[in-house]
Parts: structure tokens; C-alpha cells; sequence
């Protein structure tokens, strides 16, 4: 009884009038979501006991697998090393601004303390809201909060008797299933009334009518998926303009995967994150926790890596823009919101040694004699071990373009092989277009 009264309260809810004609983010809360430039993106849901792809094993399954899935699993889902605090510390030195959790994923198992439906943690032996501890946890840390949510929803298809799968029936659409809608609005209703203020929002499927209440809700919120550009493991080729997220596992899956799942290098994620922000978007980077709740070995590894590597260079991503190039040969480019700096990208490693000097011309770039360089981190005075080096940083303003001098002289690592990109300070210099001269040349002579 009380789910039909359930169904009928909510059914109203969605037949209501809606009061906020809001229909897209606001333009202020949009240049603030470009400031972040990375996330955690966090996939965790009660099949990660078994180490499937999250969710979509239940699509086109038999009946028996479906019911296993839907019985089985909750029984046995109980995280007794889940520590939400330890998620936000790593999370804030790797340098990301925002998390966005998986409340829930397309099977339709909600991981927090709803009304709605039976299928939910707090109907396993955790019988903990692990969201409202997320939620906690990463606000403690001052990381943005943002919410993953699955218009699509397997089970509600298989109480219901439909097939179950993404986008291929008209069922599937909230927009065309009434049931549905009313179903997905009291879940958004919870989440977006009882966890305080959401920064963000992901809608992972049809948004329409969705995203319109949860502006409704919140006004300040940001639709991300579902309003702008979120390309999934893969970038664009060119710049995007106005706000977009491209989404990166670290390994081959989104949830926690045990077998077959050869993992990044930190400096490939590096690399992802400086072109991401050198096109002008955020980068959501994944992690899969271990159904005990930790974050595994690996992906903590990388991301630690990633925490060193901002230790010394987060001016350079957070809080910029794109410059007016992505990118010379393969140093990349970012510059501050003022535009008074722009931040070169140089490839390390084997290409820039610990303690080698280096000489470089960015022939896009011109300077005077009021131009600074500096390497990010590096005080450019001594180099350790070194005696009567010379270790500062000197630059000069030529026809072919800005001429810099600088020491890779930061010690990261025990062994000197830190393979991580070198990121430079350039102030006081202007873009001037480079034009190849003896090109130019012969093309006029050829007049």
C-alpha cells in the first residue's frame, strides 16, 4: 500500500506546474565550473562485488540472472574499510575542486537512504548512507559536490515488465513514461532537499524534465552532462568554447575492476589533464573503489603522483583559461584569467633530464624587458649537489620568437627520473603569430 500512495503522491509531483522557467545553467556558475579543471569522478554500486561493468550486465540478461542480481547482491554489499574522509584527502592533493558520485547508476540501486524504493543501501548489511558520508567528507575538504544520476533506471524496467536496456524503446524516455518521470523526480527531490546545496549535477541519459527540476530546486546548480559537452575517453581535436568535461577511467572500467584492467601512467593522466585544460575544459578523472570501500593500490598511486606533480604546479590548471594557441610543437599552453601569465607545458623525462639546462624558443610569443620567466616549484638558484651552478632562468626577445634558459632542478624522486612535464611562468610577453620568414621569402620571390 504505501508504494501505491508512494507512486500517486509522486505522480502529482510531476503533473505539477513548474514554477522556474530556468532552462539553462547561469552564465557566472558556468565560468566558475571552468575554474575547477579537474574532478573525482567516483563509480561504486553493489555489483562491484562480482567486478562487472557497472550496471549494463543487467541489460538483455535472463530472468534468473536478473533476479540474483536484484536479491543476491544486496545481501552480501557491507564496506567495512569505507572511508570517505581518506576519498577527499587524496582527492583534494591530487588537485580536484569537485567530486561527483554515482547516487545512482542505471541498475537502479540508490546509494543513499531513499523513500522510493526497497533496492537501496540502506537494505544491505551497511545499512549506512554512504552519500550523506561522501557528502560530508568531501565539504570538509572544501570540494565542490556533484551528483551523477541515471535518468534510466533497469530495475524500475524489470518491476515493470520492460526490456531492459539504454535509449532503445520509447519506455526508456522519461519524457514518454509518465511512471518513470514520477519515479525520477521524487529521487532528485531527495537528493537536491535533504544533502544541503549541490554544486553540480550529471545527468547520465535523457535530462529532459529533469535538469528544468533540479534548477527548480537549486537555481545554482550545474547541469553538466545533459547541457554541455561531456565527451566520454576521448578529447576533441580543437578548443570548445564555453564550458565542457571530458570523463577518463585511469584503467579499461568505470567500477572497480580486478581482472584485465592495465592502468594509465601517471604521467598519461598528466598529459590528459594539461591538453584538457589547454582546449578550454575540466577533466573528470575516474576511480573505482574496492567493494571494501578503498580505493585500489593502483589508481591511489596515480593519483599520488598526480598530488606531487600539483604540488608544485597548480596555478598552471585551476583558475585559467585556454591562450590564444593550444599548443607549439609539444609544449601546450594555458594562461591566467587576467591574462598577465601563460603557462608553457614542457616535456620532461628523457626529453629534459633532472638537472640538465634546456633552451627553448617559442617562436608565438614575443617579449621585452619587462618579460620574467620562472619554473613552477623551482627557485631556480641551486640545484642539490650541485656546486658553483648555474641555475637561473634567462630569457631574451628575438625575431624568432622568445628565447628561454632554464634547469630542470627540481628533485622529485630519489632515482632523478621524474617523468613529468616542467611547467613555466611567462609574464610580461604578448602572442605575436609566427610566420615562417624563409617561407615568406621565397613565396614573394616567386611573384
Amino acid at each position: 500500500m504505501r508504494r501505491y500512495l508512494f507512486f500517486f503522491g509522486a505522480l502529482l509531483l510531476w503533473c505539477a506546474p513548474v514554477f522556474s522557467q530556468q532552462s539553462a545553467n547561469k552564465p557566472e556558475r558556468e565560468q566558475w565550473f571552468m575554474d575547477m579543471g579537474l574532478g573525482m569522478f567516483i563509480h561504486w554500486s553493489v555489483d562491484v562485488q562480482v567486478g562487472a561493468v557497472i550496471s549494463h550486465s543487467m541489460a538483455g540478461a535472463s530472468d534468473a540472472y536478473l533476479e540474483k542480481f536484484t536479491k543476491t547482491l544486496p545481501q552480501t554489499f557491507n564496506p567495512k574499510k569505507f572511508d570517505p574522509e581518506e576519498w577527499a584527502i587524496l582527492a583534494k592533493l591530487a588537485g580536484m575542486k569537485y567530486v561527483v558520485f554515482t547516487t545512482k547508476h542505471h541498475a537502479g540501486f540508490c546509494m543513499w537512504d531513499t523513500k522510493t524504493t526497497d533496492f537501496n543501501i540502506m537494505r544491505t548489511p551497511f545499512k549506512r548512507d554512504a552519500l550523506k558520508e561522501i557528502i560530508a567528507a568531501f565539504r570538509k575538504q572544501g570540494i565542490a559536490i556533484g551528483l551523477y544520476f541515471s535518468p534510466e533506471d533497469f530495475y524500475y524496467f524489470y518491476q515493470h515488465k520492460l526490456p531492459i536496456g539504454r535509449m532503445q524503446v520509447p519506455q526508456h524516455f522519461p519524457a514518454n513514461n509518465p511512471g518513470l518521470m514520477a519515479y525520477d523526480k521524487a529521487q532528485v527531490k531527495e537528493l537536491l532537499t535533504q544533502y544541503g546545496k549541490i554544486d553540480l549535477i550529471f545527468f547520465d541519459g535523457p535530462a529532459e524534465g529533469l535538469k528544468e527540476y533540479a534548477w527548480q530546486l537549486q537555481p545554482d546548480i550545474v547541469v553538466t552532462r545533459g547541457q554541455m559537452r561531456t565527451p566520454e575517453q576521448e578529447l576533441p581535436d580543437q578548443p570548445v568554447p564555453g564550458p565542457w568535461e571530458a570523463c577518463f577511467t585511469m584503467g579499461t572500467d568505470w567500477q572497480y575492476k580486478p581482472t584485465n584492467d592495465p592502468q594509465k601512467s601517471g604521467t598519461a593522466i598528466i598529459d590528459m589533464l594539461i591538453e584538457t585544460r589547454a582546449k578550454g575544459g575540466n577533466l573528470l578523472m575516474n576511480v573505482g573503489p574496492k567493494p571494501d570501500g578503498e580505493i585500489q593500490i593502483e589508481q591511489d598511486a596515480l593519483l599520488r603522483e598526480l598530488a606531487l606533480w600539483n604540488l608544485a604546479n597548480e596555478e598552471a590548471i585551476a583558475g585559467i583559461r585556454p591562450w590564444k594557441i593550444i599548443r607549439e610543437g609539444k609544449i601546450w599552453f594555458t594562461q591566467s584569467k587576467d591574462g598577465k601569465a601563460i603557462y608553457a607545458f614542457v616535456p620532461a623525462g628523457t626529453e629534459w633530464k633532472y638537472g640538465e639546462r634546456k633552451e627553448l624558443v617559442l617562436r608565438n610569443l614575443q617579449g621585452s624587458d619587462q618579460t620574467k620567466v620562472a619554473v613552477l616549484g623551482f627557485g631556480s638558484e641551486l640545484v642539490e649537489y650541485k656546486k658553483d651552478f648555474d641555475a637561473h632562468v634567462y630569457v631574451k626577445s628575438t625575431p624568432m620568437g622568445l628565447v628561454i634558459s632554464a634547469v630542470n632542478g627540481q628533485r622529485f624522486y630519489t632515482n632523478n627520473q621524474w617523468p613529468n612535464p616542467v611547467v613555466l611562468k611567462i609574464e610580461n610577453a604578448e602572442y605575436r603569430p609566427y610566420q615562417d620568414r624563409s617561407t615568406r621569402a621565397e613565396l614573394e620571390g616567386a611573384k
